[in-house]
């Protein structure tokens, strides 16, 4: 019988239509011939047909890459299985560095994992290979790695390709990548816009002012918001000296003293520099108007050392003007005031307009003097990796310190050493001690640096 007709017999019954046979073991077996004779070209989870390109299906294209070892993809299904499955990003990143693919018996499953997780999209592009990108054109759930980059031209590749050259192009020669963006700029979706814009901060000068300057009238926000942050980082650009002249008008520095006097009002031209007018919940419209308007003047601009400023008193408005000398140093990415605030503000995002050295230098010294909570986590996902011996000493030795009251986030911070230590210190703390928290990261580099072996 055809399932139709095994259907409508279960649907009125075997009483009111008899059956010979076992119906459900028919049905059972039914299903199973129709689930293993159904053609590629139909999308699983919604039996829709998935439209043809041609008439005659056609076979993936050669591999250009070798795949990656034996060894490589079954530690790749072990991190896919859920043992250090936050260790996916790196693997993934190393393998695409490498020069390897994944091989195809795994593509499904990561396949699969890349449709949930949009944040380990970034290498799939190439480490699919041409196998996972003809599986993606037939199976709608895969379809997003068809947008991830391969290495097209600008002229040629989708919106992801076009990313990557810019990128590629303005690492090489920053005025080349900035004049093909202002060649196709009025063209571009206002998504393509915003994202190309931000790759400009990468070799960003002086030379980039005239467009940057121009994109302040775009008519999308998010594009006039990016270019006001990058026009902040350039203390000679029209928009810094303008919020300079505001930011003067706010404050007075009266000996060892700072009057403050917050916006009375946030016009069009404060808007058009990057000012947001309306203030997030719990803050007030001059408070928040002024953390934007200092924020985005030149920290040059108050002709003082940053250390004598913060030593200043300031009677009134003193939060929201420290607050806005945090996000100068984060915008402007200026290292002595960075080094400042952070004494006073120990926040991640400071951190970023430091060395790697001083980086940790400063985070060493923070573990040392702070109790395991979540500003601790914080700092330190600030860092960037990999941790070198002082820093991994200094994490270590606060672990061991804690294991006996075991704090609730005592397994995040084991979790951080483990994935962002240098791998190559595994036996540093394999000898550190017997304690079960620090053997847990000892083997957490163990898996990183065998790893790495793998993919080299």
């Amino acid at each position: 019988m055809s399932w139709e007709d095994l259907a409508s017999t279960a649907l009125v019954g075997t009483d009111r239509r008899p059956y010979p046979e076992a119906l459900l073991e028919d049905a059972a077996v039914e299903v199973a011939r129709r689930r293993a004779g159904r053609r590629l070209l139909t999308d699983v989870s919604t039996e829709q047909a998935v439209p043809r390109a041609t008439a005659e299906e056609q076979p993936a294209a050669e591999e250009e890459r070798e795949a990656a070892s034996r060894r490589a993809a079954e530690r790749l299904v072990r991190i896919l299985g859920g043992e250090y499955g936050r260790l996916l990003p790196e693997w993934l990143a190393a393998a695409a560095a490498s020069g390897r693919r994944v091989p195809a018996y795994v593509l499904p499953e990561l396949l699969d994992r890349g449709g949930r997780d949009r944040s380990i999209r970034a290498h799939l592009g190439v480490l699919a290979g041409q196998r996972g990108r003809w599986l993606a054109g037939r199976n709608p759930s895969w379809a997003y790695l068809l947008e991830e980059p391969t290495g097209e031209t600008w002229e040629l590749g989708g919106a992801a390709d076009r990313r990557a050259h810019l990128r590629r192009l303005r690492a090489a020669d920053p005025a080349r990548a900035r004049e093909l963006l202002e060649s196709t700029w009025a063209r571009e979706t206002p998504d393509d816009r915003t994202e190309f814009i931000e790759l400009l901060a990468d070799g960003l000068s002086m030379d980039d002012e005239a467009f940057l300057e121009a994109a302040l009238d775009d008519r999308r926000r998010e594009v006039r918001q990016e270019a006001a942050n990058l026009l902040t980082r350039l203390p000679g650009s029209r928009l810094a000296r303008r919020m300079a002249e505001r930011a003067r008008a706010c404050l007075t520095i009266a000996g060892d003293t700072i009057v403050v006097e917050p916006p009375g009002e946030c016009d069009r031209a404060m808007e058009r520099d990057g000012v947001r007018p309306k203030p997030p919940r719990g803050i007030g419209e001059r408070a928040w108007w002024l953390q934007q308007v200092v924020a985005r003047a030149p920290l040059a601009t108050w002709g003082q050392a940053a250390a004598r400023l913060l030593a200043m008193k300031i009677p009134d408005w003193d939060s929201e003007v420290r607050t806005a000398w945090v996000r100068a140093a984060v915008l402007q990415r200026d290292p002595e005031w960075a080094r400042a605030m952070f004494a006073w503000d120990p926040i991640a995002d400071l951190l970023g307009a430091l060395g790697p050295n001083e980086q940790q230098e400063l985070a060493a010294n923070f573990v040392k003097n702070h109790d395991v909570d979540s500003q601790l986590i914080m700092v330190l996902g600030g860092v960037s990796p990999h941790w070198r011996e002082g820093l991994a000493t200094a994490v270590l030795r606060k672990i061991l310190k804690v294991a006996s009251s075991q704090p609730w986030n005592l397994g995040e911070l084991v979790k951080l050493a483990g994935e962002r230590i240098d791998p190559a210190l595994c036996d540093l703390a394999e000898r550190y001690s017997p304690e079960q928290p620090i053997q847990q990261v000892a083997a957490l580099l163990r898996f990183r640096a065998d790893m790495t072996k793998e993919l080299a």
